[in-house]
């Protein structure tokens, strides 16, 4: 048997029903120092610079998660390949 449940509401509406803690004060001020690191960044080295200390582990950390998504995609793609060559069972 298969159930499908259907829910209409807003992501904040999801965020408090599954608990989850407001960040929209810290995702503010995040993005307002980011955005004035860039506007002091006067040439491109600069601002290659400032991704680096900026992003999480710098280079390292963009490439494992450009890992994790590959390794996802061929997952999903491997089991996609696998359902079309399946017969449904009848219940």
């Amino acid at each position: 048997m298969k159930v499908n449940v259907e829910v209409e509401c807003s992501p904040e509406e999801a965020r408090r029903f599954l608990g989850l803690p407001d960040v929209t004060r810290a995702n503010e001020v995040y993005v307002e120092a980011l955005t004035n690191a860039m506007k002091g960044a006067g040439s491109f080295d600069q601002l290659q610079e400032l991704t680096k200390q900026m992003a999480p582990m710098g280079q390292m950390g963009l490439k494992l998660f450009q890992q994790f998504l590959e390794s996802g995609m061929s997952m999903a793609m491997s089991g996609a390949a696998q359902g079309m060559g399946e017969k449904p069972k009848s219940e």
